[in-house]
């Protein structure tokens, strides 16, 4: 498998980054650029990776399989993670979740028939003051979800 020019010159200036022996300091980054071009991260993916940061595939497996940032398997247009941790549960993050689950009618871990949405259960965010918190597509950071956020929030993927 072979990633973009683009990707790759990507990664090369994540390289710059750190000591030419330490190519293993770049897996997150690299993981991480090669998610966003192809959507999710195959086991093919995972191991051209590895081997363009000249590591061991099981290096880059242990990165991608440890992280809930990196998804294994093909997601929604949307991926929704909630953060359900202590806080953000006593401060509407249980009930957003059950919501989302209601609405779209799947659980942690699915993704809706027309392939819009992908729920997923978070750990913490940092954003704990701003509950409940969702993360959409890794990137974008949705704080005081009540269900008329929720609902526009869905609205803006359907359209």
């Amino acid at each position: 498998m072979k990633f973009s020019e683009q990707a790759y010159r990507l990664i090369d200036k994540e390289l710059t980054k750190y000591p030419a022996d330490q190519k293993i300091s770049a897996v997150m980054s690299a993981l991480r650029i090669v998610q966003v071009e192809l959507g999710w991260l195959s086991n093919e993916a995972i191991e051209e990776v590895a081997h363009y940061l000249e590591i061991q595939p099981i290096a880059a497996y242990e990165v991608a399989t440890f992280y809930n940032m990196y998804d294994l398997q093909p997601t929604g247009k949307a991926k929704i993670t909630v953060c359900t941790n202590l806080p953000c549960a006593l401060s509407g993050g249980t009930d957003a979740a059950e919501y989302l689950k209601k609405k779209l009618g799947i659980g942690f871990n699915e993704t809706t028939g027309d392939k819009l949405f992908t729920l997923k259960e978070g750990e913490c965010m940092g954003a704990c003051g701003d509950a409940p918190v969702m993360l959409v597509n890794n990137h974008r950071m949705c704080s005081f979800m009540s269900h008329e956020k929720i609902d526009a929030l869905l609205e803006e993927f359907k359209s």
